[in-house]
């Protein structure tokens, strides 16, 4: 690594002290792009890398709202718009206890060079809340989400900021948020993506980014001859991402072994069918209940207070591919060279930065094909762009043209991710492909703006 990377990274860690998620993804990336320095000096010339860790603004602000007992909350609300060289700031909003301004930037971050990759015109930008939604009730959040837009309505709009969802912003939260964003504004307008189809919003968007993974994953295992029919698959998480990807698993071949939540993790020897894996999205979706549940209808194996990945390093269980649709950092150094010693061939992110460096480091080491979340769950905000594009049309596309986008945006992702890997000397190594290939995109358009 060239002086003048390693000398950026530290000055950044120092800066930006305590914002670990942050620090690790800026690093990630910008060791990806050293070899991009090298052939465009105007990119340091003309200080492009220290421009793009600065957010264009970061606003924070008080939330104070009323539950449905009467109580008084008090939370911290954040948006960051970090880069809109290429269109509109565009990321969803996290309402989860974890969230602080680091995580928030990291997500930005990410952000900025995924929505880059998908060739549609949208910038990076990510917020949320310190908010748990878990165990509140439809007045708690309608009255959390109302006093949340009230200070974020000032800052978007469907020409300067568009948000979507993320954990713990659902069809629910959505629907409360545009809803006072409406009322607010007195406008229509394609301001929030994730919207109902009723009301503006897109087919297959709920569906998009876990299918959109699957979608990815079919192309990785396409390179070496293979598809997903008879692989067994573990998938963590149990929200929409992991839903999703385990109906199109499921609908491809492959036998979905695993679940999890917070509290515990599912182990489904028979793999999940359509009447298991609708039981999840009514038991998450609309009972917000606990995955334990699961195991209880079911009778399969439940680990309480254990990750999938954790499941998977204590009882040996054997898998071809892993799918993490979580969290960031859910997978360590453990946990990947248990998927090592237990036969994975290839791992793709539906979170974001799910697998921490060394994770990765094992991933490549071993000869695991290994997918990136900026690449393999982009399909989400490229449904969401393609959300923005019909209301601007004030035009609904059929659930068939929504997919066959979005078959092709994933297509195209892949091929641009190898084929940057291969141009820079990194033949195979997605995730220096996905990280130069967007990172290009968005740093040539940067140059053509003048120092701004």
């Amino acid at each position: 690594m060239s002086s003048y990377i390693e000398e950026l990274i530290a000055k950044i860690k120092e800066n930006n002290s305590g914002q670990d998620e942050f620090n690790q993804s800026v690093a990630e990336v910008f060791e990806s792009i050293e070899p991009v320095i090298g052939k465009y000096p105007e990119i340091r010339k003309e200080k492009i890398l220290e421009r793009i860790v600065e957010p264009d603004r970061a606003v924070i602000f008080r939330v104070p709202w009323v539950g449905a007992n009467g109580d008084v909350h008090v939370n911290r609300g954040y948006r960051v718009q970090f880069n809109n060289a290429l269109g509109p700031y565009k990321g969803g909003l996290r309402f989860h206890p974890s969230v602080n301004l680091g995580i928030v930037k990291f997500l930005g971050f990410e952000q900025i060079f995924k929505n880059a990759l998908t060739t549609l015109p949208m910038g990076g930008g990510k917020g949320g809340a310190d908010m748990d939604p878990k165990g509140k009730n439809d007045i708690d959040m309608m009255n959390f989400c109302q006093a949340y837009m009230r200070e974020l309505y000032r800052h978007i709009g469907e020409n300067t900021d568009v948000p979507a969802g993320d954990i713990g912003v659902g069809a629910r939260e959505i629907g409360y948020l545009y809803g006072y964003y409406k009322k607010v504004v007195n406008e229509h307008t394609g301001v929030l993506t994730g919207k109902g189809k009723g009301w503006g919003g897109s087919l297959i968007r709920p569906e998009a980014t876990g299918y959109g993974l699957v979608y990815f994953v079919s192309e990785m295992l396409a390179t070496r001859g293979l598809d997903l029919k008879n692989k067994t698959v573990a998938i963590s998480g149990a929200g929409n991402v992991a839903q999703y990807t385990a109906e199109k698993v499921t609908q491809m071949g492959g036998k979905v072994i695993t679940l999890c939540d917070s509290g515990s993790t599912i182990v489904d020897e028979e793999g999940l069918d359509n009447e298991k894996i609708e039981y999840v999205k009514t038991l998450k979706n609309e009972k917000r209940g606990r995955i334990h549940e699961f195991a209880d209808k079911y009778s399969v194996m439940c680990l309480r207070g254990s990750s999938v990945w954790d499941a998977i390093k204590s009882e040996g269980i054997k898998v071809d591919i892993a799918l993490p649709c979580a969290t960031q950092n859910e997978i360590n150094a453990e946990h990947a060279q248990a998927l090592v010693d237990n036969g994975c061939i290839c791992v793709a992110e539906g979170a974001n930065m799910p697998s921490t460096s060394d994770a990765t480091r094992i991933y490549k080491e071993n000869g695991i094909m290994y997918g990136p979340g900026k690449a393999a769950n982009a399909g989400g905000v490229s449904v969401s762009g393609l959300e923005m594009s019909q209301n601007t049309l004030k035009y609904m596309w059929s659930r068939k043209e929504v997919d066959s986008k979005l078959v092709n945006i994933m297509k195209n992702i892949h091929k641009t991710a190898l084929g940057a890997a291969e141009e820079f000397g990194k033949p195979g190594d997605y995730e220096a492909g996905a990280n130069i290939a967007g990172f290009l995109k968005v740093a040539k358009a940067m140059l053509a703006y003048g120092v701004v």
